[in-house]
């Protein structure tokens, strides 16, 4: 099969298409012919060796895919050949192929009203935001939320779902972004480069941060009294949480099989839409990479392995 495999960490260029063997199936895991992967930042920071990994080298990279089944190992009852699935591959990686294997508890049926290309953009990306929001955040109708880098892939989920939960919700982004974040439900969308966002935000129960640094540190002070700051880049502090008065958290997506489920019936009933920011065939992963890592990407690159 073709892969893209990286045989040293490094800068993209790293990155080559080329044949590759097969991937084998174990108890409990599915072949997946994978029509479309997700481009994600973990991505190149596992390719740069700043995101440890278990995976020995040569590696395919690429945690989002979607595709068909193709085959199913002993005691797979939740999916047969021939079922559309997407997912977050999270113990194998490998994308970036003809063909992936996912346990059973990464994948889920795949939304019946999107195509392989923007079901892609969705599972680790929509994952991260659920996770974030509804798990750890608890949020719920009237609360205020405040996400940072809303126009990402992360981010234009995150407000979606905090939008579904009946939350009033700011998010910042460059200015040639606000459009897409008022398009998708943002009360308040405030560009980052022209406006501090702690001048024009208060007493918010839920800040998720998707920047870090100084975005970060000036959070604090938005926050009401025992709200939370969680971030999915850099832990926060606890000794300013507590000298705030507010709870704080880093964490990072795990695979769930029945958010996904869910996830999906939330796109085939038109509450949630993906953002799909462009689309490279599979041999430009390398230019996929610079695009990311770049940090200007509005939503999700999708690499097209398959039509």
């Amino acid at each position: 099969m073709k892969a893209v495999r990286m045989h040293a960490f490094g800068g993209a260029d790293v990155l080559t298409l080329e044949d590759a063997p097969m991937p084998t199936l174990e108890p409990g895991e599915v072949l997946v012919r994978v029509h479309a992967a997700g481009v994600n930042p973990v991505d190149w920071k596992i390719r740069e060796g700043k995101f440890r990994t278990k995976a020995a080298l040569p590696l395919t990279l690429g945690r989002d895919a979607s595709g068909t089944v193709e085959a199913v190992g002993s005691g797979v009852t939740e999916f047969k050949v021939g079922d559309a699935v997407y997912g977050m591959l999270y113990s194998h990686g490998g994308g970036y192929a003809e063909f992936a294997v996912a346990k059973v508890d990464e994948i889920a049926l795949k939304p019946r009203s999107l195509d392989h290309v923007h079901a892609a953009a969705v599972p680790l990306a929509a994952t991260t935001a659920w996770q974030g929001l509804i798990d750890h955040g608890k949020v719920r109708s009237g609360q205020k939320v405040l996400v940072h880098g809303a126009a990402g892939g992360v981010g234009t989920f995150a407000v979606q779902f905090a939008k579904a939960r009946g939350a009033y919700v700011y998010g910042t982004a460059s200015g040639d972004h606000l459009a897409l974040l008022r398009e998708l439900g943002v009360d308040e969308a405030i560009d980052y480069r022209t406006t501090r966002f702690e001048d024009v935000v208060h007493d918010v129960d839920v800040v998720l941060d998707l920047v870090g640094g100084e975005t970060q540190e000036r959070s604090w002070k938005v926050l009401k009294k025992g709200g939370l700051l969680i971030s999915t880049v850099s832990e926060p502090s606890q000794e300013a949480a507590n000298a705030h008065g507010v709870r704080a958290m880093v964490y990072m997506a795990k695979p769930n099989a029945a958010e996904l489920a869910e996830i999906a019936r939330m796109i085939d009933d038109g509450t949630v839409k993906p953002v799909v920011a462009m689309v490279l065939p599979l041999a430009e992963a390398r230019k996929a990479h610079e695009i990311s890592q770049s940090g200007h990407a509005t939503g999700k690159i999708v690499l097209e392995v398959a039509a």
